[in-house]
């Protein structure tokens, strides 16, 4: 019997950022990201949900305590991006275009390689109230 369970942790954090592809002109790169272009950056409230699917312990009756996935998150999600330009103070982004897209795959990643794989992982990303992403998809 399948007792699988889907369990959440939303976080979030404030970050700065520019879309910029640097082998295009000015003219391009403001034709398609707009004034998600601007010099100077922009920043968004993002909303980080952590989904993790599994079956519940015996012992605990928890799939994964919450708890420990939201120091998992805090320790390598949102001290590393909170507060900061993620174009200029983060490794992960120095050569990769800062959209929804690539952060949802970046937090993933990160996370991914910290949670044991007989938990399902995904990772939904909302960068403003209307605008979300998900990775993986399904």
């Amino acid at each position: 019997m399948n007792n699988k369970v889907a369990v959440y942790r939303k976080e979030h954090f404030n970050a700065a950022h520019r879309l910029n592809n640097p082998l295009w002109d000015d003219a391009t790169n403001q034709k398609v990201f707009g004034k998600c272009n601007n010099p100077h950056y922009h920043g968004h409230n993002y909303e980080l949900i952590v989904k993790l699917t599994g079956e519940p312990n015996e012992a605990t009756g928890y799939v994964y305590d919450l708890k420990l996935l939201s120091d998992l998150i805090n320790e390598n999600v949102i001290e590393k991006f909170d507060h900061k330009n993620l174009n200029e103070d983060t490794a992960e982004f120095k050569n990769v275009n800062p959209t929804a897209e690539n952060i949802v795959i970046v937090i993933y990643t990160i996370l991914r390689a910290k949670i044991d794989l007989k938990f399902n992982l995904q990772i939904r990303l909302y960068e403003t109230e209307r605008n979300f992403v998900e990775y993986p998809a399904n």
